[in-house]
């Protein structure tokens, strides 16, 4: 990759675009925010305390974001990008899920298939820019806590685990 000038302010701006897509997908966070219904729920011991998740995101979304801006600007990373792309559009379908509608094993689905999508991108960058594929470790890391929170909240709560539907 040359590194003139000219280059890192358009890696820059694709940093800001990828971190738009990012803000835009958290989001659903505040509007469809956990609630009581989340906290009436039994959950197992090692639930991480409310306060990281806010953290834990924020890092997640500005790795996710300088990962993408790094492999947006090499020839051929296109199978990378659209993985990328499918990761976060999951992302943004998981908490609406799970915390709007309360459907619990449609979530476990929703976010199975996030966990795939973000292994495979992360794999898939990792082909086309090692650190790029390193920065999304945390996310792929934090996406298998939070498909095994969902198993054991599902386990847990199974009578609030059948979907209305």
């Amino acid at each position: 990759m040359p590194l003139t000038e000219e280059w890192e302010f358009m890696t820059f701006i694709l940093f800001l675009v990828f971190l738009a897509t990012c803000v835009a997908a958290g989001s659903t966070g505040a509007l469809f925010a956990p609630g009581t219904w989340y906290r009436d729920l039994r959950k197992p011991a090692w639930t991480p305390p409310g306060w990281v998740f806010s953290v834990a995101w924020t890092s997640l979304y500005l790795l996710m974001s300088w990962a993408a801006a790094r492999v947006a600007v090499v020839e051929g990373s296109g199978l990378a990008l659209a993985l990328w792309a499918l990761q976060i559009a999951l992302n943004t379908l998981w908490t609406p899920v799970f915390f709007g509608l309360h459907q619990m094993r449609t979530g476990l689905v929703v976010i199975s298939l996030l966990w795939v999508s973000a292994a495979a991108a992360m794999l898939a960058f990792f082909q086309v820019d090692t650190l790029a594929g390193a920065l999304l470790i945390p996310y792929v890391g934090w996406v298998s806590i939070a498909l095994c929170l969902n198993v054991s909240i599902l386990r847990l709560n199974p009578e609030q685990g059948a979907d209305p539907n």
